[in-house]
């Protein structure tokens, strides 16, 4: 690979499992990834979904970092507009403090949850209208200028924890190049905008204090098995849990109900979510993973993969592992 490969760990409880289990193959995983090269893994904050278990994701973080010695691990993202930058500071913070080095904060400003979960957050919906706003005021309390005075994050103060702009539109881009941060596409399920805003991100891109060139992760969807069928099978089961996931209201399909779903205008758009695919054996990822970095302009790439048991999970990353670029010290 031209590019280093790192993870999106969507932390899947699948159909019959537990949290616990969910959380112990999250450290698994960790563990295996820290060997087999990759650079560093990330963690989405989402509520009330009963198939994703990180949404205490700084809680998620400090359980494997304290597993493991040297993958970086972080958001992907953190949604702001959930929490004070105050309280996020003093989370990461905490964390770059005990594991120095290895923490990266990725920030969005999606509610990563329906209303109901907004409001059960305490949410405010305007709260977004201030994510630009929030995102200097939390790089104040970790870099020690703080833009309140008087207030400062204790432990934060002086970590200086990357942060990251995660986003899927222009609004995004526009910030990233702004502020002088990586920005992070989520082109694995919200591909529409990925060349527009990179563009764009690279074109108004100052540097900072943080960064001195422009650096795009982009994200993509990978299936990588031992025989191109078995891919081929895993990545339609995926796409089924996905439709049920988004589509299906708590129920639970047969395949042929689930397909049946996935061709109707709805599956429709759940399908589209998967546009950006390496499916297959080793040899047919790479050369997808390739052809993609070049048409995303990516400095790096972030791979979630929706295997549906933890076996072929592992064995995915294991696969596609075989390409990466080793991580520079």
């Amino acid at each position: 690979m031209s590019v280093p490969l790192s993870i999106l760990d969507l932390a899947h409880i699948p159909q019959g499992g537990t949290a616990a289990g969910s959380l112990a193959a999250s450290v698994r995983l960790a563990q295996s990834a820290e060997k087999w090269g990759y650079r560093r893994i990330w963690y989405a904050e989402h509520h009330n979904m009963s198939s994703i278990a990180s949404s205490a994701t700084s809680v998620l973080i400090a359980h494997v970092a304290a597993a493991t010695t040297s993958i970086r691990l972080g958001s992907g993202g953190i949604m702001l507009p959930n929490h004070s930058p105050l309280t996020i500071a003093e989370q990461f913070g905490t964390l770059e403090t005990l594991h120095p080095g290895r923490i990266d904060l990725g920030l969005g400003r999606a509610p990563g949850s329906d209303g109901n979960t907004m409001r059960a957050l305490r949410r405010d919906p305007a709260a977004a209208d201030t994510f630009p706003q929030d995102v200097l005021e939390l790089q104040g309390y970790l870099s020690g200028d703080t833009r309140i005075p008087g207030v400062h994050a204790t432990p934060g103060r002086g970590t200086n924890v990357p942060l990251y702009i995660l986003g899927s539109s222009l609004f995004g881009a526009r910030l990233a190049a702004t502020l002088g941060l990586p920005y992070a596409f989520a082109s694995h399920f919200a591909p529409g905008a990925l060349r527009e805003a990179v563009a764009l991100y690279r074109r108004e891109f100052k540097p900072s204090a943080q960064l001195e060139q422009p650096h795009v992760i982009a994200g993509l969807n990978v299936i990588a098995a031992d025989t191109e069928d078995e891919a081929r099978n895993q990545f339609q089961e995926g796409q089924r849990r996905m439709a049920e996931l988004l589509l299906g209201r708590g129920r639970a399909f047969t395949p042929e109900e689930a397909d049946a779903l996935l061709a109707s205008p709805g599956g429709q758009q759940v399908a589209q979510m998967f546009t950006y695919s390496a499916v297959g054996t080793p040899p047919q990822v790479q050369d997808y993973l390739e052809g993609f970095t070049r048409h995303a302009d990516a400095d790096e790439l972030i791979l979630a993969t929706r295997a549906s048991s933890e076996e072929a999970w592992l064995r995915s990353f294991e696969l596609v592992a075989g390409l990466a670029r080793p991580v520079a010290a």
